[in-house]
């Protein structure tokens, strides 16, 4: 691992709904995931503006936490890049600590998955809870992490769906 990388310790749960309640912040999100490297553009906007990162996850190849390295862009740096192709996932992230819930736009309308990150070890990341309307945790399952939902239809979605009773 580079020192500039971090381990990513996250879960993902496909749910029936948005939990109940009132989220403590919402933001916009719009993802670009160029095609080859393992690179995300994203795009948060948000009452206080917008933040741009470049994201490269790398995952382990013996089921252990990969790793994360972010760099923070400045709005005509993320612009610049707008330019390279990339497949683009749009999203509604509402925060109910310690879950991120996103409800999906576009072709992925009707998905709604939350995610639960810590930053400090496996044995924390365990001790999460399966959030509120869980219908099944797809933390191992490629098909639910972004660079994948990013190049889905409705209808591979509604396959992907099928493969769990939906």
């Amino acid at each position: 691992m580079s020192r500039f990388a971090l381990p990513e310790l996250e879960r993902r749960w496909l749910l029936s709904a948005v939990p109940l309640g009132t989220p403590t912040r919402v933001v916009e999100i719009e993802d670009r995931y160029l095609p080859g490297p393992r690179l995300r553009l994203r795009a948060m906007t948000g009452p206080d503006g917008t933040t741009y990162k470049l994201t490269q996850k790398l995952p382990a190849s013996d089921g252990s936490p990969g790793t994360l390295t972010t760099i923070y862009l400045a709005a005509d740096e993320a612009v610049a890049m707008h330019v390279l192709e990339a497949y683009v996932l749009r999203k509604t992230r509402a925060s109910y600590p310690p879950y991120g819930v996103d409800v999906f736009a576009g072709a992925l309308a009707g998905l709604v998955l939350a995610e639960a990150e810590v930053g400090r070890s496996a044995e924390d990341l365990d001790a999460v809870v399966d959030p509120p309307g869980t219908v099944v945790e797809v933390t191992q399952d490629v098909t639910f992490t972004g660079g994948s939902l990013a190049r889905m239809t409705a209808e591979g979605l509604a396959r992907a769906l099928a493969a769990y009773g939906l």
